[in-house]
């Protein structure tokens, strides 16, 4: 058996492991266009002060921004606990499970990135399927979008191309002022 090797440099396949860059759709185009003719300035500048302004009255944009990220399973699942929550108790158990098998479980079609103690404690929650039962997995999943879904969105292309965003230093500063707070910080937990 012969087996012919060869060898390549690897800064001469570099490229490989760089991701593709794309152009955007018409879709994306018009979506981004569509928002930003409904997005005042002044809202753009409460989200850069707190990701909870910016789930409160910016989940569209920022799902947007998601979107070209690939996780927006992140706000699909917040999205589907809040809605879970208002469910009538009798339909709770089915909802739970569906939640859980389209989200959760391991190898799930939109899996978010839980750990296995959380991924546990939500699958026992199944049984006694109550409005509580995603609360934990919600909390850790808020918390992931905000300390790094967040973070990215206030520099990205979207953001800038809705309000010009301060530099990054002026951005450090406010920052240190305690300008951007968390949901943890705002909610006084």
């Amino acid at each position: 058996l012969c087996l012919n090797l060869i060898f390549i440099p690897s800064h001469k396949i570099g490229f490989l492991l760089h991701k593709p860059e794309f152009p955007p759709d018409k879709e994306q185009i018009k979506e981004k266009t569509n928002i930003a003719k409904r997005v005042s300035p002044a809202d753009v500048e409460k989200w850069k002060l707190s990701f909870n302004n910016l789930m409160n009255t910016g989940r569209t944009v920022f799902t947007t921004f998601l979107k070209a990220e690939f996780s927006q399973e992140n706000m699909e699942f917040w999205k589907a606990c809040e809605k879970y929550k208002m469910s009538a108790p009798k339909n709770m158990a089915a909802k739970a499970k569906q939640i859980y098998d389209q989200y959760i479980t391991a190898d799930a079609l939109n899996e978010v990135n839980l750990d296995s103690a959380t991924r546990e404690e939500t699958r026992q929650n199944l049984s006694n399927a109550g409005p509580f039962c995603f609360d934990n997995a919600q909390q850790k999943i808020f918390t992931l979008m905000e300390k790094d879904s967040y973070r990215r969105f206030l520099y990205s292309k979207l953001i800038q191309d809705l309000s010009p965003l301060p530099t990054t230093t002026q951005l450090s500063a406010l920052e240190k002022r305690g300008g951007m707070r968390g949901c943890s910080e705002n909610s006084g937990a």
